[in-house]
């Protein structure tokens, strides 16, 4: 793995350097406290009891033969609930438990909750419980959920969303015409750390104190607050160490529950899943149908694009219409194009629920969208990087939503800097046994192995979109030479503690910045989602440590006669620009008292129309993939040996972690492509364990090249784009397109299984 970047930064743990991770040294050596570790004493173990059905009526709950057990001290079920019996993100439509009368809508879905001494008696209570159910025939194909042909399965109705784009001439009838249907699986987020939260309610039994692992503390506080008919101020939720989140902590998965535990036996009750419990308790990455054709001149400039995309949400809606909205909304991809007729659904069936995950529909558009442009390149009579690089999209291009591209858009500069990059070397016959495919158990033989290059590129909005009040907040006090940042800002792992640090040092010149605890008790930093946080939470971070650097500059400039209006801070000093005159940032802020707290808002953006027309998105990221796969054409094994790319990142704030994340998005999107899927059948998930769902391995992962295009985005407070999201968009097409040029089939499903290939 290499890059360009360089360390800019003037002095260490400032913007531009590989700065330290507050976090890395407890992690690495094992004592850094996860969610799952949380303990207190007098505590209860927490379980959930979970429909096998994915569709059927209940029709009677005794839980009487659980208190029968010794250890067992609470029993809850929907008719515990004191205040709303659903939540979600975008609709309340999920409940907290399935009621007697009405129906469980999938697999997994909660029943009821126990709470015991020991997670062995929560096991036997659960068992102990007795549910009657009337099974039903689950509807699981959505094409069933449009025509209207399946059964109404929620009181909302079948459809979560129906959007339409029509845009400039569709009458635009192209001389090059290329289509196809693309299928995405679904993917899980497959993160390491498992949910688990620790709710301790107070001696009065009218709040309660709650340690989770989430992306989003003040929604997730607002659904208990309502669903415990309690006021938010009695609730504070305090971030538990995460062990990863890719999206699926946006929603709400065991809180309720241990909050309810909590309250109804007056003592601290813990939750903890296990990786099989994992896969029912949370939303996956949408399965999708695409169709698309794309028409172009006879040069192969592109003039008109159709789609039909299909996005299956699953029983309850979480994020689906917003995921809707990021896919057909990236139809035309990283290309310059007007016109197009577009129509896109998600809809409701009693497959598991799915919802946010990294690329946030723009995954399922991007497969399908660079599949066609290898179709075009043929069709046309071009390169794979001829046929890009004639429609890549430039700053001030109109869309196909009609908003015009105002973000830096360095495509071209993108792909030519992946195609700088060299090849890899062929591959030897004498080659290590790890680097073929098939790795040491000599199941390939190089006779049988054939090599392939292919070409992906992508555009990842950033931010939240249409007409969300998007905003985050951070406070910064000087108190006694003594500078805190606080913000409500989940540290997923992304990193933002360390940035925080870093704009905290720049901006006030001071090399120790304290973190206070990540909690409520500041106002909402939004979600650890949509490429936001540095953009979002750096930009209020910032915002809070300029304000409170004016305070200090008044206060220096009276204290020593210095000039206001001429100060500034220089590495760790505050300089006078007009006299020369200095003064240290340590002495300065010795026996100062400087308490503020700002929010950041992006700019505003609009609904979409009906014809899918709007200024719905804030900005935009671009990436180029290019990956060098072997397969073994006999027994359909595929090791991917290198993935070149070149990353739109506006300006590198941190080099390693920025590697760092390229590297993580990349893993993942490999093991879309080749290896990831949910296998559900008849609405039951058949592979919820490790040993089944497969995951890439350090001995899948490619060798890794990549070029950061650092060109300032102006309207981001930092000058910097997200990158977690973009890494893995592109990377998984671009893996299907190299095997489809070295089989020579054309593979229109991911993941690419050995059967697939070798068929």
């Amino acid at each position: 793995m290499s890059s360009t970047v360089a360390s800019t930064g003037t002095r260490h743990g400032t913007l531009g350097t590989s700065a330290s991770r507050p976090d890395g040294v407890a992690k690495v050596q094992g004592g850094f406290a996860f969610s799952s570790d949380m303990w207190a004493d007098n505590m209860l173990w927490g379980a959930t009891l979970r429909s096998p059905h994915p569709y059927a009526r209940i029709t009677s709950i005794d839980v009487s033969g659980a208190y029968e057990i010794d250890g067992v001290s609470t029993v809850i079920t929907a008719a515990d609930v004191p205040g709303k019996l659903t939540y979600g993100l975008i609709m309340q439509d999920q409940p907290v438990f399935a009621a007697i009368g009405d129906t469980v809508r999938y697999s997994g879905e909660p029943v009821a909750a126990v709470a015991a001494d020991h997670p062995e008696t929560c096991q036997r209570a659960l068992a102990a419980i007795k549910v009657i159910y009337e099974v039903l025939t689950p509807v699981t194909d959505p094409e069933d959920c449009i025509s209207g042909v399946a059964e109404q399965i929620h009181p909302d109705g079948n459809i979560f969303r129906h959007q339409r784009i029509i845009s400039g001439d569709t009458s635009i009838v192209g001389a090059i015409q290329v289509e196809g249907t693309y299928e995405i699986g679904m993917q899980d987020q497959a993160f390491l750390g498992l949910e688990s939260a620790l709710a301790v309610p107070d001696s009065g039994g009218h709040g309660l104190e709650m340690y989770v692992a989430t992306q989003w503390l003040h929604e997730d506080r607002k659904q208990i607050a309502d669903c415990l008919n309690m006021p938010e101020e009695n609730i504070r939720l305090v971030l538990g160490g995460v062990g990863g989140a890719f999206g699926a902590r946006e929603d709400i998965s065991l809180q309720v529950h241990t909050a309810l535990l909590a309250m109804k036996s007056g003592r601290p009750v813990r939750i903890s899943y296990g990786r099989e419990e994992s896969f029912y308790g949370h939303v996956h990455r949408h399965p999708a149908k695409i169709w698309m054709k794309h028409h172009a001149d006879t040069n192969g400039k592109i003039v008109k694009i159709e789609a039909r995309m299909v996005f299956d949400g699953g029983a309850y809606c979480s994020t689906s219409p917003a995921v809707l909205v990021n896919g057909i909304t990236h139809t035309q991809g990283p290309y310059k194009c007007e016109n197009a007729i577009v129509d896109g659904w998600a809809v409701r069936t009693n497959n598991p629920p799915c919802g946010a995950m990294r690329g946030f529909g723009v995954v399922q558009a991007c497969f399908a969208h660079e599949s066609q442009m290898e179709k075009l390149a043929v069709a046309a009579g071009l390169s794979p990087v001829e046929i890009r690089l004639l429609n890549a999209m430039e700053t001030g291009d109109r869309m196909i939503t009609g908003q015009i591209m105002d973000s830096v858009a360095p495509v071209a500069q993108c792909i030519r800097e992946t195609d700088a990059i060299p090849l890899p070397p062929p591959m030897s016959q004498d080659a290590d046994l790890r680097t073929i495919p098939g790795g040491t158990g000599l199941t390939a033989l190089p006779s049988n192995i054939k090599r392939g290059v292919g070409w992906g590129v992508s555009i990842k909005n950033l931010m939240y979109s249409e007409g969300f009040d998007d905003y985050s907040t951070a406070r910064c006090r000087i108190s006694e030479g003594v500078v805190t940042i606080k913000f409500a800002t989940s540290e997923v792992g992304q990193g933002f503690t360390m940035l925080a640090q870093q704009i905290a040092r720049t901006v006030l010149g001071v090399d120790d910045v304290f973190l206070d605890t990540i909690d409520t008790q500041v106002g909402s930093a939004g979600s650890t989602s949509a490429s936001r946080q540095t953009w979002m939470s750096g930009g209020a971070v910032q915002a809070a440590c300029r304000a409170a650097l004016e305070q200090l500059f008044d206060h220096v400039a009276t204290k020593n006669s210095m000039n206001r209006a001429e100060l500034e801070i220089e590495g760790t000093d505050i300089v006078d620009r007009l006299t020369g005159q200095r003064v240290a940032v340590l002495a300065a802020i010795d026996g100062v008292d400087i308490d503020c707290t700002e929010e950041y808002h992006h700019p505003a953006t609009e609904d979409m129309d009906e014809n899918g027309q709007g200024n719905c998105h804030v900005a935009y990221a671009f990436v180029a993939h290019r990956a060098v796969v072997d397969v073994d054409l006999e027994l359909g094994l595929v090791k991917v040996v290198q993935i070149a790319t070149a990353q739109d990142v506006g300006r590198v704030l941190n080099p390693l972690s920025a590697m760092g994340q390229v590297e993580g998005g990349i893993a993942q999107g490999l093991g879309l492509a080749v290896m990831e899927e949910i296998i559900v059948k008849d609405g039951k998930v058949r592979n919820p364990s490790f040993t089944d769902y497969l995951l890439p391995t350090f001995l899948d992962a490619p060798t890794v090249e990549m070029v950061f295009i650092e060109e300032h985005e102006p309207k981001s407070p930092l000058g910097a784009k997200g990158i977690g999201e973009p890494p893995c968009i592109s990377v998984t097409p671009a893996i299907a397109n190299a095997i489809r040029q070295a089989v020579g089939r054309e593979l229109p499903r991911v993941p690419i299984r050995p059967y697939d290939i070798c068929l």
